[in-house]
């Protein structure tokens, strides 16, 4: 996650917890709709990394080219460095930065990926005409946000997920932005924008639960807070979030 400091708040965290629930993430799981449009040989920025493993898979997806994650928290970087190293990738690299300020050329990379970051900035199109800046004419931007309004619930625990859903807004963020992907797209100057949207069941309720806790724990919404972690007790617990993808290109 990068942003502009004083503009927004991650809410999500970076705790241990956090980044946890994060690191289990792959390119797989979570940028299969991206790997069709990538080939060997290419250059890609991913913008928000992370604890870098959609990045490494993604420097896999596409060597002897070269991969440049950019995260604003330097902990996540350390721990993305740390998995490029065990898995001997010598095609990434890592870098502090901020997606409303890539540091990187004009038309300097072919593809730019950002999973999870659009749903937590407060100025989310600051962010994509910077990367259409940093793009090469006909490169390719793979966008993944969330959208807090497709949950499906079991049993319903609504009252406990718009209290977090508040608590995103309140921090400058979101939480609806994966329908308006396609729109900011098309407004920064993109063109062939496909949208497509999924459900994403996590398979353990209590870790879902316990990772919006947390942040509803902090915010010492703590009412909220245990209506999750009691709902997640429950053996007919379910919790599906709608994904939205986009996928684009920077006109010739």
């Amino acid at each position: 996650m990068s942003h502009t400091p004083g503009a927004e708040r991650y809410t999500p965290g970076h705790d241990t917890f956090a980044l946890g629930f994060m690191a289990a993430r792959t390119a797989a799981t979570h940028a299969r709709f991206f790997l069709p449009h990538l080939s060997p040989g290419t250059t890609l920025l991913d913008l928000g990394c992370g604890p870098g493993t959609i990045t490494a898979d993604l420097a896999a997806a596409i060597a002897p080219g070269h991969v440049l994650g950019i995260d604003q928290q330097a902990a996540q970087l350390c721990s993305a460095r740390a998995l490029a190293r065990q898995r001997g990738l010598t095609n990434v690299r890592f870098r502090e930065g901020s997606c409303y300020d890539i540091p990187l050329d004009d038309r300097s990379v072919d593809h730019v990926f950002s999973h999870a970051l659009m749903e937590h900035l407060a100025h989310p199109a600051q962010a994509l005409a910077e990367i259409r800046r940093v793009l090469r004419p006909g490169g390719t931007v793979g966008l993944c946000s969330p959208d807090w309004g497709g949950f499906l619930l079991s049993p319903p625990c609504d009252d406990a997920v718009s209290a977090y859903t508040r608590l995103q807004q309140a921090n400058g963020g979101d939480p609806f932005v994966g329908r308006k992907l396609g729109e900011y797209l098309l407004e920064a100057g993109f063109e062939q924008c496909h949208l497509d949207a999924h459900y994403e069941r996590y398979a353990d309720p209590a870790r879902i639960a316990g990772y919006l806790a947390v942040q509803l724990e902090a915010a010492e919404q703590t009412t909220h807070a245990r209506r999750l972690r009691d709902w997640a007790t429950s053996p007919s617990a379910m919790f599906a979030q709608a994904w939205v993808t986009a996928v684009a290109a920077r006109p010739h």
